[in-house]
């Protein structure tokens, strides 16, 4: 049995990757993934699922598009004391970086939580932090809106009598077109396809992992649109785009409102705001009173072919 065989039998069998490490998802997500196993004796201690990809004739790490985070997994035995979680950690990822690709380029984004920089820059990765916001969903919908900010709850208030929310995905579409307006605003290309951002849509509809929230007017016209999708502990804020042409941001709090609770009533324990590192982004999610949570970007890029790459087309 192949790494990737058996790294499907384990997620068959117990349902514990991360959504955006699921089988389906890598299958869609990567034109070719292979995995990294660690093993105790005969039990399955941690995996590192990655990309298999080349251009230019450079092998590549990185996070595939629309993945927000990728690796590793530690699968941490029952009854494991507290005092030597930290300790079996390091020891399985350890291993598993000893299978992982010899890459002359990484940029990964590891999962929120992982802990082991230090042994990471072993292997000659750079490791930088950025952030997200995580929402705690045992406490009450009561104390989830306590926690946010006045104005928030307002917008929310208010948004409620202007507009109405469906489960679109038919508008798939029109949050690319938003998402390709912002993006534009800001002198930026898209880096994505919308054919790429269906074929991702098309895998969590048929995995039951996604909705597609849409805020209209009274008039029909759409004024926000938020993609959510989930795996069994957690649900993410996935994408999100406003239309310019209105004043939508009203809509936009009352979707988000709208998606964590959803994600409550699905049984997921986090909600993940998949924060951004832009100022205004960072502070719009602030205000729903999430706890701020690092994750690590590993990165490396020995190859002059790929330096001048970059350079190019920065």
């Amino acid at each position: 049995m192949t790494n990737k065989e058996q790294y499907i039998k384990i997620c068959a069998e117990s349902r514990v990757a991360p959504l955006f490490e699921k089988p389906w998802w890598l299958d869609v997500a990567c034109e070719k993934w292979d995995v990294a196993i660690a093993m105790k004796g005969d039990q399955v201690t941690g995996a590192w699922p990655y990309p298999v990809e080349s251009k230019l004739g450079v092998k590549l790490v990185r996070t595939p598009m629309l993945t927000p985070y990728m690796g590793p997994q530690v699968y941490y035995p029952a009854g494991l004391k507290e005092s030597n979680a930290d300790s079996f950690e390091h020891e399985t990822v350890a291993e598993l970086m000893t299978q992982m690709p010899k890459a002359k380029v990484w940029h990964l984004a590891l999962q929120p939580g992982m802990k082991q920089a230090g042994l990471l820059k072993k292997h000659e990765l750079e490791a930088r932090v950025q952030q997200t916001f995580l929402l705690e969903l045992a406490e009450t919908e009561e104390t989830l809106l306590k926690n946010m900010k006045d104005a928030t709850r307002r917008n929310i208030r208010i948004a409620e009598s202007e507009v109405t929310v469906s489960n679109s995905p038919e508008h798939l579409k029109d949050l690319y077109n938003f998402q390709k307006e912002t993006l534009g605003k800001k002198g930026k290309s898209i880096p994505f396809t919308f054919k790429h951002m269906q074929r991702i849509m098309d895998g969590c509809m048929a995995n039951d992992a996604a909705a597609l929230w849409v805020a209209k007017d009274k008039q029909g016209t759409i004024e926000a649109v938020v993609w959510q999708v989930w795996d069994e502990q957690c649900s993410y804020y996935f994408m999100g785009g406003q239309n310019h042409a209105k004043n939508s941001y009203r809509a936009m709090s009352l979707l988000l409102w709208h998606t964590i609770k959803e994600a409550k009533a699905r049984g997921c324990a986090t909600f993940d705001l998949e924060g951004s590192m832009d100022e205004g982004v960072e502070r719009f999610f602030r205000n729903f009173g999430g706890e701020r949570a690092l994750y690590i970007i590993v990165m490396k890029n020995k190859s002059v072919r790929w330096k001048l790459k970059q350079a190019i087309f920065k």
